[in-house]
């Protein structure tokens, strides 16, 4: 008998990526526009306290913070540690320290870089001074870094309106996170299984509930699984949300606003996965909608899923697995 080795699990680079735009109260407001000024604002509370970065509420007793004071761009570093390995995006793309800076005037400490030529030249105590970036659009990285600079605290907080011309009222926050994936040897065969145009699950030996995406191990019983089941192609829609948020597919194709993304019982399966509805109005998804997959170009996972023109599965059939 001939004995097929498991397949050596899958590696890959992956990236989530989501642009985050909100808008700004007026504390925020004034804080990115006076960066924008080479201006930093702080807030002073109830008792006295400055805080830098300013926050619109007391974080000791919930009350309205709007009384602006302006502090020094210089101050000293209560505590830093050092980045041996920029990664992209980060503010310097040399080895740097990232730093807690309590500027002068201020009682709290702003979380930034610090260009210094190695970490035997950061210690606590290092007075400090904002480098400023030579083009300011009102963000956080108004401030290029930090720079050791030999000077005496300076003066402490003074009041400020808050007032500047142009006032920044919203920013995009582009969060990132890239890194290597490993799916492990179950889901490495449900992916080699999708290259095929097949949906492969496993079945627990214990409950035998059939998990897709497959997991490696039960998480209700904790035996591991290694029975593997073709289900679908076909599925029912359990539950679902209308996204209004722009995103775009694994082809890097912009997708249409609103769209829907729904979890979906595969026939056979025994929890519902998610993926997004197409080839119907976002108004017209609802529980119960019988799918199908419409492939990406290259064949190798489900794009989206299409109604199948059947008629509405009955909620006894999927209410267990919503």
């Amino acid at each position: 008998m001939t004995v097929t080795p498991p397949p050596e699990a899958l590696r890959a680079p992956l990236v989530v990526e989501f642009p985050f735009t909100r808008s700004l109260g007026p504390v925020q407001s004034a804080f990115l526009t006076g960066l924008r000024e080479r201006t930093v604002l702080g807030v002073r509370t109830g008792s006295g306290e400055v805080l830098v970065p300013p926050v619109e509420y007391d974080p000791a007793t919930a009350a309205e913070l709007r009384d602006l004071v302006e502090v020094a761009a210089t101050g000293t570093v209560t505590t830093w540690a050092w980045n041996h390995e920029p990664r992209p995006g980060q503010p310097l793309t040399t080895p740097f320290a990232w730093v807690l800076v309590r500027l002068d005037g201020a009682d709290t400490a702003l979380l930034h870089a610090l260009d210094a030529p190695g970490p035997d030249a950061v210690h606590t105590g290092l007075r400090v001074r904002i480098r400023w970036a030579a083009d300011r659009i009102g963000a956080i990285t108004d401030i290029a870094c930090f720079e050791p600079h030999d000077s005496g605290p300076a003066p402490g907080p003074q009041a400020h309106d808050g007032l500047f011309d142009a006032p920044v009222t919203g920013i995009v926050a582009a969060a990132r996170l890239d890194y290597t994936y490993s799916p492990g040897r179950a889901q490495t065969r449900y992916l080699h299984a999708l290259a095929e145009r097949r949906t492969v699950g496993e079945r627990c030996p214990s409950c035998t509930k059939v998990y897709v995406p497959p997991r490696g191990a039960c998480p209700t019983c904790g035996v591991a699984t290694t029975d593997q089941v073709e289900v679908g192609p076909r599925g029912t829609v359990t539950t679902y949300c209308i996204v209004n948020i722009k995103a775009r597919n694994a082809g890097n194709d912009a997708i249409e606003v609103p769209y829907v993304y729904a979890h979906i019982a595969l026939d056979g399966a025994g929890l519902a996965l998610h993926g997004r509805i197409g080839g119907i109005p976002y108004d017209q998804v609802r529980m119960g909608l019988r799918v199908e997959p419409v492939w990406s170009e290259d064949g190798r996972y489900p794009d989206h899923y299409r109604p199948t023109g059947e008629p509405d599965a009955d909620y006894d059939t999927y209410k267990e697995l919503l």
